[in-house]
């Protein structure tokens, strides 16, 4: 079972991000507090759990959350800056993005930058442990594949409706064949060295 609260803080936030290993697409992060009678039995880490189980509990955290939000970094800026920071800048203008501003903060992973003097702790694979980790893991994950969706579109033979930007074989085998896109990171290597190209 997951658990509602790490903290004694009444307002305590969990955050999360998605597509931190992605080859094209931002980084989106989410940050949720929860109302102190939350409960959902199928809430879970984001990558637990079906894409329409994702897409049915999104609208149900948004409407019994206390408040959430959400915010991508996108290509460029992940290049310029690095996907770690870029992720945690993701989770600051995340919980910047709510209406109320939180008293703690839990993080999944192990890596934060502190964020307004507001007391916080990062936990390993918070995501399957605190629900509101797992909330943000969701809306995340949701929100950028929405954007991956988006996108799809522009370059269908990337397929991004499918992976989502993930460096899957079909993905890199595009990125040979068609060259990489505005959307991909200059900074990843996008193809193995045998697939080099010259960029």
């Amino acid at each position: 079972m997951l658990k509602l609260k790490y903290s004694k803080h009444k307002l305590e936030c969990g955050t999360d991000e998605a597509g931190r290993g992605c080859l094209a697409g931002p980084v989106t992060a989410a940050a949720v507090i929860l109302k102190p009678n939350f409960k959902n039995e199928i809430l879970n880490d984001s990558k637990q759990i079906s894409e329409k189980k994702r897409d049915l509990l999104r609208p149900f955290i948004e409407n019994e959350a206390l408040c959430f939000g959400f915010y991508h970094i996108h290509e460029a800026e992940i290049d310029e800056i690095n996907i770690l920071n870029a992720s945690i800048l993701a989770m600051h203008k995340s919980i910047e993005a709510m209406t109320k501003t939180p008293e703690f903060i839990i993080v999944d992973g192990n890596r934060f930058k502190p964020f307004k003097d507001i007391p916080f702790e990062t936990i390993i694979k918070g995501d399957g442990k605190y629900l509101s980790i797992a909330a943000a893991s969701v809306l995340a994950k949701t929100y950028r594949d929405e954007y991956m969706n988006k996108i799809h579109e522009e370059f269908p033979m990337f397929n991004w409706k499918q992976n989502k930007g993930y460096p899957t074989k079909q993905h890199r085998e595009a990125i040979k064949k068609y060259g990489p896109t505005k959307y991909h990171r200059k900074s990843f290597r996008l193809l193995p060295e045998q697939l080099k190209l010259e960029l």
